[in-house]
């Protein structure tokens, strides 16, 4: 059990960020530690929160641990005009990288942030020194959304479908899909996902990224440039008891596209940098390190 409220989580972790602006758009981020940069790519219905233990472990090894709420998301604006497409995001997220001064970093993706942060490696491979995948989905054309986030696509179903989302109930889809010992977690800490997810315009930007998924061929040409011999070397990681994107199919489809001998597999669901951010970590700083300077 926690001693805090959901209120003061979050308020200690704004506390342990800043803000910044990026292109007009004042965007939250967590920016631990010296040294080579680690930039942390959330997807959805997440942000930076997600990444706040393995960013610690990040800095704690060395390294500078980076992650931004995407807008719509987190602590960061939600314009009514934004561009909530991929490639949009991809777009912002470079844009917020030289707002950050970050001329090269090593690029780690997450959900979402997958599809955004391989067509942001593509798009500037030359600004990227790694790749690393967490669970993701890579085959764009062909993806259907899980189950229990495909009424989010549709009018009316979709609002209704974000009405339900509250702490009890989310805190059971977490346990169900997010991590596999969620007695290790205090409740107050799952709770702040849906408080940051609704924060300022109860989840409208929410909906209006999961209504404006690219499926496009264009997109899919840009993934594999990112991950098909590129520049730069790439790793994946995965949580290997992830009911929504499982190993057996999606893992194996980031394998064969990157070529890789093989992927660490954790012990864990989708949200897994919640219940592994040290391990996760641990295994950045191993990858960066091995590499040639």
């Amino acid at each position: 059990m926690s001693n805090r409220t959901v209120e003061q989580v979050i308020t200690a972790h704004e506390a342990s960020g800043r803000y910044f602006d990026v292109a007009g758009v004042r965007t939250f981020a967590l920016d631990y530690g010296q040294g080579d940069a680690v930039f942390c790519l959330h997807g959805v219905p997440t942000s930076s929160y997600l990444f706040r233990k393995m960013l610690r472990s990040l800095e704690a090894q060395g390294l500078r641990g980076i992650s931004v709420d995407m807008p719509g998301l987190g602590l960061s604006d939600r314009p009514e005009d934004f561009d909530y497409t991929f490639r949009g995001f991809a777009r912002f997220l470079h844009q917020a990288t030289e707002a950050l001064g970050l001329e090269r970093y090593h690029l780690v993706v997450h959900d979402i942030g997958g599809a955004i942060g391989l067509a942001l490696a593509a798009e500037h491979p030359e600004r990227v020194q790694s790749l690393t995948i967490l669970n993701m989905f890579y085959d764009v054309v062909n993806f259907q959304k899980p189950l229990p986030m495909r009424p989010f696509e549709m009018p009316i179903l979709g609002e209704a479908e974000l009405l339900t989302i509250q702490h009890p109930t989310w805190y059971l889809l977490f346990k169900a899909m997010g991590v596999s010992n969620i007695s290790e977690l205090p409740k107050e800490e799952v709770y702040a996902y849906v408080d940051l997810l609704k924060r300022d315009d109860g989840g409208k930007a929410f909906l209006k990224i999961m209504r404006q998924f690219d499926h496009s061929q264009e997109l899919q040409d840009l993934l594999k440039r990112a991950v098909d011999q590129p520049p730069y070397p790439v790793q994946a990681i995965w949580g290997a008891e992830d009911p929504a994107l499982d190993f057996e199919h999606f893992g194996n489809l980031v394998k064969e596209a990157a070529h890789l001998p093989m992927v660490h597999k954790l012990p864990s669901k989708h949200f897994f940098a919640e219940e592994k951010g040290p391990e996760i970590a641990r295994l950045i700083t191993h990858f960066i390190r091995q590499q040639p300077t």
